[in-house]
């Protein structure tokens, strides 16, 4: 794999309202995202933008320092597998040290994969063998990811992200096979955070049975900027209670084609040996600048 640039440092001036003395309170915040492509920030048309990670690191910014946000260990597409691949690659081995607070998605891939979708039909189906399978291979990989975790980033309080139903648009009858397995998922993860001492961030409430508000395209899984809100306040519910990204707070969009990242990745590597001086982003969101080169992509894949 392409070896990427991890360290993304991005210094928050300290604004908006005063921390309070909380233990769960990282302070300053050195927050990474790890997993799919819902933690890279993948849109409903196969772009990239702020995903629920920028929006955390957002509103983490509007009440606290935040002294690194970096989301390039995540991948659209990626297993269990894959990302536990990734935790122990040299890429990834500075910045989980650093990290004081994670966030994984991870899981919805082993068990996507196996779906057949008929968007015209609105249609799913799948084999229920290999989806047993699929999950107990999710389920022996998250334990393995949460137990590297706890010795590559001890000093990180991780936060498991669970997941939404991906298919609202298909016809209701068509909706409960599908749904069960996603719980079946979700349990998982619940499961597994908790063995390993870490936070479950459940979604599925915030998302609803038919979340075709967050999950526009019926031809793609992945929410608009409205979901990944939806996402981001789960996680800010158990991270301080009363901090919420408001709608007047998404970002802009900007949404990035897989093309143009790689293009500012190709730039970014060449001009490593004569970096720029740095430029003032003490409040600047994440997703306003184009060189945070927040995510390394090779690949379009057709999954979360």
């Amino acid at each position: 794999m392409k070896k990427i640039g991890i360290a993304l440092v991005l210094v928050f001036t300290f604004f908006g309202s005063s921390v309070q003395a909380q233990a769960a309170i990282k302070i300053p915040a050195f927050y990474v995202a790890l997993g799919d492509s819902l933690a890279a920030g993948q849109t409903p048309n196969s772009q990239i933008d702020a995903g629920y990670a920028d929006m955390i690191a957002g509103e983490l910014a509007r009440h606290q320092p935040v002294a690194l946000f970096t989301k390039d260990l995540a991948f659209p597409g990626f297993t269990t597998e894959d990302v536990l691949e990734r935790i122990k690659s040299p890429e990834a081995k500075e910045v989980l040290a650093s990290a004081n607070i994670i966030t994984l998605s991870a899981g919805a891939n082993d068990l996507l994969r196996l779906v057949q979708v008929n968007p015209k039909e609105g249609s799913l189906t799948f084999q229920q063998i290999q989806a047993d399978f699929a999950l107990n291979e999710a389920r022996q990989n998250m334990e393995a990811i949460l137990a590297e975790l706890k010795a590559r980033a001890p000093k990180a309080d991780v936060y498991v992200m669970g997941y939404y139903f991906a298919y609202p648009h298909v016809r209701d009858s068509q909706k409960e096979g599908t749904g069960k397995q996603l719980d079946r998922l979700n349990a998982i993860l619940k499961q597994s955070a908790a063995k390993a001492g870490a936070q479950f961030v459940p979604v599925d409430a915030a998302f609803g049975a038919s979340p075709t508000d967050k999950v526009p395209n019926p031809a793609d899984v992945h929410p608009n900027f409205t979901g990944y809100q939806a996402m981001a306040n789960a996680f800010l519910e158990q991270y301080q209670k009363g901090w919420k990204v408001e709608n007047t707070e998404l970002p802009a969009p900007n949404p990035l084609s897989f093309e143009q990242i790689l293009q500012a990745q190709e730039q970014g590597a060449a001009s490593t040996e004569n970096p720029p001086a740095l430029e003032n982003t003490s409040a600047m969101r994440p997703s306003e600048k184009v060189e945070l080169d927040y995510l390394a992509l090779r690949e379009v894949l057709p999954y979360i």
